[in-house]
């Protein structure tokens, strides 16, 4: 009885080990509780070489790349058009009142290039082109390339362009939510940018109001 006794239990044990391994014996759970979510390497592998040519997009990706890219080269003529603007209200910009304006001026020109180039970078990936076409550069933009007489309306212009960047940016990121985290990431990115741009505008025109 004694033998019989231990068997089971050794049994029993076994059994224990084999359910814990995956069921089976085996080590085929260890995947699944590992990274339940993640596609076997073996799909993923052949995927990868399957669709090469689409570089960065892959079959995953959950938006329609081609509409991606027309959206953020919409961005890109926004960013174009107030490094222009910018660029314009710096030199254009005169006397002692206008000093601290033309150093922003000039930060916030530097900054829209960079995110730009950045925009630029994300639609290349996407397997897209950049649309720097100057003749419907201004068309495309959210923001308008607005010349101003005085400080004050250059600052005026120029706060009014960061607000329509920062209302539409905010679309764009709600929209990317869930289809293409990348391009979202670097849209919010931007988007924090824009609102310290906002916020530096308004600082200047409330200090010139107050004088």
């Amino acid at each position: 009885m004694q033998n019989t006794s231990s068997t089971q239990n050794k049994n029993t044990s076994s059994a224990r080990g084999a359910s814990h391994a995956g069921g089976d014996g085996s080590n085929g759970g260890a995947h699944d509780s590992a990274a339940p979510f993640l596609t076997d390497v073996k799909t993923l592998r052949e995927r990868a070489r399957q669709h090469i040519q689409q570089g960065a997009v892959t079959e995953n990706y959950g938006a329609d790349p081609k509409v991606v890219v027309e959206v953020l080269n919409a961005a890109l003529a926004t960013e174009v058009v107030c490094v222009l603007r910018y660029k314009n209200h710096y030199f254009m910009a005169q006397g002692i009142a206008s000093e601290g304006a033309k150093t922003e001026f000039a930060e916030h020109a530097a900054e829209e290039q960079e995110h730009a180039d950045k925009i630029a970078e994300r639609i290349v990936q996407l397997g897209g082109e950049p649309d720097l076409n100057p003749e419907t550069l201004t068309k495309r933009s959210h923001s308008e390339y607005k010349t101003a007489q005085s400080l004050m309306e250059m600052l005026r212009e120029d706060l009014i362009a960061e607000r329509i960047a920062v209302e539409s940016y905010r679309e764009i990121v709600e929209w990317l939510r869930g289809k293409d985290p990348t391009s979202k990431r670097l849209m919010e990115e931007i988007l924090a940018v824009e609102e310290e741009h906002a916020d530096d505008i308004q600082s200047l025109l409330a200090g010139m109001k107050s004088d």
